[in-house]
């Protein structure tokens, strides 16, 4: 393994520790908690798909007329990833985005996606954040999540976006997913086959193939060049930071949420 690589996972493996077992989790015991988590989730789902396409921007020709850029290596391994992310297979075998799979998810759950729908139709008309996450209220630490994405993706460092996409999500997400999925089906039999599809999906296509070309892609961005792996440590620890903070939201508003229930006033 390269170097520089391993020694990001050596700093950052206490971070990424705090998320695989968050106490989150195991907060989770029904499914109005389930649906505190997936309102606070989709925003990471959303931007995930924003920081994958600003790397197929800035790795790829998006314009006509076409002019190849850069190595055709990191061209091969950005599209392979976009294919995979943006057109998948759902559990009814049609072609859908990620994204559009956990709308899906949360719907059959019954969570209410009203919020992030706001979020993204204002912010697809006016362009302005602000204004997308007042009409939506999105909570303050999705807020702070999103916004740390956008100001990588802002900073123009193309090696920065690899790095929070490589080591704070598709390196990261497979275990992730595996402290929620392993008895969450049987919690709520019948009413999250789309969320388990999509949990599963994940684990099988980013635990394998997608974690493999995405550290390649960071790899061969970073290079050699000291200043470039530095820059690239502390954004995967701020990403990390950030999801931990995401999960932290996620937890208080639960907890909020089974303090106010009969009978659940003494839950920590």
């Amino acid at each position: 393994m390269n170097e520089y690589i391993q020694k990001i996972k050596t700093v950052t493996e206490p971070l990424r520790e705090q998320i695989l077992h968050h106490k989150l989790y195991e907060a989770i015991s029904d499914i109005d908690d389930l649906k505190i988590f997936m309102k606070y989730h989709v925003y990471a789902v959303w931007d995930f798909m924003s920081l994958l396409k600003s790397l197929q921007n800035s790795l790829t020709c998006v314009s006509v007329p076409w002019y190849p850029v850069g190595d055709g290596d990191t061209r091969h391994l950005i599209n392979e990833i976009v294919l995979g992310e943006e057109s998948d297979v759902d559990i009814n075998g049609e072609r859908k985005s990620h994204y559009e799979q956990y709308l899906d998810a949360m719907q059959q759950c019954g969570a209410d996606i009203s919020e992030i729908e706001a979020f993204t139709t204002e912010l697809k008309r006016s362009g302005d954040f602000a204004a997308a996450y007042a009409a939506a209220q999105t909570p303050e630490k999705a807020r702070a999540f999103v916004d740390f994405t956008f100001d990588t993706i802002r900073s123009n460092k193309v090696y920065l976006n690899s790095a929070i996409f490589t080591f704070g999500r598709e390196d990261l997400i497979p275990g992730m997913f595996f402290s929620i999925v392993n008895d969450i089906d049987k919690k709520f039999p019948g009413s999250i086959s789309i969320f388990k599809y999509y949990l599963e999906r994940h684990i099988e296509v980013d635990g394998d193939h997608h974690s493999h070309l995405a550290l390649q892609m960071t790899s061969n961005l970073c290079g050699s060049n000291e200043k470039f792996w530095q820059e690239a440590e502390l954004a995967t620890i701020k990403s990390l930071q950030k999801r931990i903070d995401l999960w932290d939201g996620a937890y208080q508003d639960l907890i909020k949420m089974k303090s106010e229930k009969p009978g659940l006033q003494n839950i920590k």
